[in-house]
């Protein structure tokens, strides 16, 4: 007997209908003799239903009263899938992520996993019951209600399935499993059958939605194999698990993109031991997620600072260097909205060079212009005009022929 964990996103919830084929679904895997913990979000548009009401009222509502709040859109899908499999004769239970045992810390609505304790949860097992956990939840170290955040119920998933030391975990979402690039960007994209904890880690942080990068990070470190695969059909998925020789023999094994990112450079700084952590603190002081940061020193021997972020966050981060800057008077701020950025990632460049030759060649030839330039050891990242991002996923999918199945 085989102790699988299932996620099932708010789509895959979105209607009763839904709902009852997920429980269907649940069924029929432990008919097959196993056991089943279902982890499961909000459904689709619940939880931002949820924000709008409490903006109406506040304009600046409540952490702690949001956290409150956000958490039932996870407790009404929980009790309506446990009721559905009842109905069909599945004895089933639904629990909160407080009584699943999932202990955080951290700011409310940005909570962070501190531990898990599974009695609970092991409990019901023994009994023979299939569980429904609510996903992107827990409870702080005081007793208090806590979300998780962007990928809660993913990470939820993980954790449980850790916490468990569950055969399978399998995240059931809309699409069938990680492709090469995404599919409605580039069509002859392909579905990939594997793909490393640190290869989807660079994809996710470099704009792919199918999973949050922290969800994989927590994989990771547990050692957690994953598929990521379709609610609404039963083709395999894209295994997530550590990587094997053989994965380098693939170079690149995917294309991402994203967009609405922005460009502050930041000159006329003075070259001084410490300003790089005055600048970098105010951001962050104003919880600003920066993404590529390029520093270098100009011929006028002023240093000068270039880093992207979300373009949401351009004005807030335009107020917090401000005041910094203000002292600095040969500083000067230049700001570039529209833009994205484009990743090529694959653990293959460890061992194989020519990589960044062959993606900017295929972007010169595309009559692409590049902005900035940022490398980790399995990853090139590029800026580009928003406007060519999709030209320049082509070009770069084309170049490294990731349509076609290795060999």
């Amino acid at each position: 007997m085989a102790l699988i964990v299932q996620k099932y996103g708010g789509t895959s919830v979105g209607s009763l209908d839904r709902i009852r084929n997920v429980a269907a679904r649940m069924k029929r895997t432990r008919d097959e003799g196993n056991q089943v913990v279902a982890v499961v979000s909000a459904m689709s548009g619940m939880t931002d239903n949820l924000i709008k009401m409490a903006k109406e009222i506040s304009g600046n509502p409540s952490e702690r009263e949001l956290d409150v709040l956000l958490a039932t859109g996870e407790q009404q899908s929980i009790a309506l899938l446990a009721i559905a499999l009842l109905e069909i004769g599945v004895d089933a239970a639904s629990i909160t992520g407080s009584q699943a045992g999932i202990h955080t810390t951290g700011s409310h609505t940005r909570g962070r996993i501190l531990n898990m304790d599974p009695s609970l949860m092991q409990g019901f097992l023994a009994e023979g019951k299939t569980l429904v956990v609510a996903g992107f939840q827990g409870v702080t170290p005081d007793g208090m209600i806590h979300t998780l955040g962007r990928g809660g119920s993913d990470l939820t998933a993980i954790a449980v399935a850790a916490a468990l030391k569950a055969d399978v975990c399998q995240i059931l979402t809309d699409v069938d499993g990680v492709y090469t690039c995404d599919p409605r960007v580039v069509k002859n994209a392909r579905k990939l059958p594997e793909i490393s904890y640190d290869e989807m880690l660079e994809m996710a942080s470099s704009g792919s939605k199918v999973m949050q990068s922290r969800s994989v990070e927590f994989a990771k470190k547990f050692g957690v194999v994953f598929e990521v695969r379709s609610s609404l059909n039963d083709n395999p998925g894209t295994l997530v698990l550590e990587e094997h020789p053989n994965m380098e023999n693939v170079v690149i094994r995917g294309v991402s993109i994203e967009r609405s990112q922005a460009r502050i450079t930041i000159t006329g700084i003075p070259d001084e031991p410490g300003m790089s952590g005055m600048i970098l603190g105010a951001l962050a002081e104003a919880e600003i997620n920066l993404d590529m940061i390029i520093s270098n020193i100009a011929h006028d021997g002023f240093a000068r600072h270039s880093f992207t972020m979300h373009s949401s966050d351009l004005g807030k981060a335009q107020a917090a260097l401000k005041p910094l800057l203000a002292g600095m008077p040969n500083s000067k701020i230049e700001t570039e909205a529209g833009i994205a950025k484009l990743s090529a990632v694959g653990i293959g460049m460890r061992s194989h060079s020519g990589v960044a030759a062959t993606m900017f060649k295929a972007l010169g030839d595309a009559g692409i212009n590049i902005g900035m330039i940022s490398t980790s050891e399995i990853k090139i990242a590029v800026t580009v005009d928003e406007t060519r991002i999709e030209d320049a996923a082509r070009a770069v999918h084309d170049a490294f022929q990731l349509d076609k199945v290795p060999v």
